[in-house]
């Protein structure tokens, strides 16, 4: 019996931290086609030949020709502010030649969006805007959109339910706000076209246990982990790492956030995007005819920066030396994660704990101390 052909999906932001790990889980499954754009404003190119290798490693002997192709990774280097150029991809595959999208692609950083909030929305909500268009017109409409816990601003419930009113404290999550209500309007209005899910992230950390994906940030990195890998590692020289507040209502006066593994997070979008095909069941239980839904992803767990900083201290041997400062502008107390539903109608339930988190991205620090510039054995 003849296997199914490959399903083309299309993946934003695929040389990124997240979209890199995302490519990796539907590349072992065989069953997609991956296409990723990138502009490279956060990543390197050099992530992708990280991919192939990976791929063409974990082919059977007797592997066919659409194995093999389910291996390749069908790269354009585009900007999605440029509408024009992504639109190009689309007109490359025609009308229906893709089955859907994996929007990964958006400036990310809390505090930066507080002081350039319109390159914030020009790149999280007006790209949004027009790669939905553009998907539009070239009749792909099944969407998985990059959300964030941020949309919850300060929640007055702890852990956090879907459920949760969204207001956000940040451009940052105020981006991640509009394009959620942008594509819930969109599946209302033309509820026969479109299957949508929105992922709410809470803190993706972590490497793929090889050591050959990891976070890679341009310049100094903007979140925590990183950070302390990168401190421990000799990348980044700074003599102590600076606590941004210590006075919050938290158990130890640091913010409290819900840290997944990043491995889990993409197994989490390879559920969500089977939820898109037309025979799943995810949406039958939707209020009205739209097929819109949004998920949390997270472990329902905890931890403060200073637990962060004792778990990275564990894993590296460093002796981390600290200061507080005043707290940073658009950051809440607690954000954790109430994941019961996404583990009830999609079966996703996080699995690695926080000391394999930083097992494996101190693996992957030392493997390559200079990120996706370290030459490999």
């Amino acid at each position: 019996m003849p296997s199914e052909p490959l399903r083309r999906v299309l993946i934003t932001g695929g040389a990124g931290y997240l979209g890199s790990h995302i490519i990796f889980v539907l590349q072992q499954t065989r069953r997609f086609k991956v296409i990723s754009i990138d502009n490279f404003h956060n990543s390197p190119p050099k992530v992708y030949d990280r991919l192939a290798k990976i791929a063409r490693d974990a082919l059977p002997a007797d592997a066919t020709a659409q194995d093999k192709d389910s291996a390749e990774i069908d790269t354009h280097k585009v900007d999605l502010t440029h509408a024009e150029d992504v639109r190009a991809v689309f007109e490359k595959h025609g009308k229906g030649g893709i089955w859907g999208v994996i929007h990964t692609a958006a400036l990310k950083s809390v505090g930066e969006s507080t002081e350039i909030p319109i390159a914030y929305y020009h790149n999280n909500v007006a790209a949004t805007m027009f790669l939905l268009e553009i998907m539009s017109d070239y009749e792909c409409t099944r969407f998985i959109y990059s959300s964030s816990a941020t949309v919850y601003g300060t929640p007055t419930q702890i852990p956090i339910p879907e459920s949760t009113r969204l207001s956000a404290d940040s451009p940052y999550g105020r981006s991640k706000v509009m394009s959620e209500f942008m594509l819930e309007d969109l599946c209302h209005a033309e509820p026969g076209r479109w299957r949508a899910i929105s992922l709410r992230y809470f803190n993706p950390a972590g490497a793929h246990p090889s050591g050959l994906l990891g976070e890679d940030p341009r310049g100094r990195p903007g979140n925590l982990l990183p950070l302390l890998a990168q401190m421990a590692g000799g990348r980044v020289k700074d003599p102590e790492l600076k606590v941004f507040g210590n006075d919050y209502s938290t158990p130890d006066g640091t913010c409290v956030r819900d840290y997944l593994h990043v491995m889990d997070l993409a197994k989490g979008h390879l559920v969500a995007l089977d939820a898109l095909a037309p025979e799943s069941k995810v949406f039958d239980n939707c209020p009205d005819e739209a097929r819109y839904k949004a998920y949390n992803l997270g472990r329902g767990r905890g931890f403060s920066v200073l637990d962060m900083v004792e778990a990275m201290r564990k894993a590296s041997g460093y002796d981390y030396k600290m200061s507080f400062v005043e707290r940073r502008r658009g950051d809440v107390p607690d954000l954790t994660a109430d994941p019961t539903l996404a583990e009830k109608e999609l079966g996703f339930k996080a699995e690695n704990d926080l000391e394999t988190m930083c097992r494996d991205l101190w693996n992957w620090q030392t493997k390559n101390p200079q990120g996706y510039d370290t030459l490999l054995a």
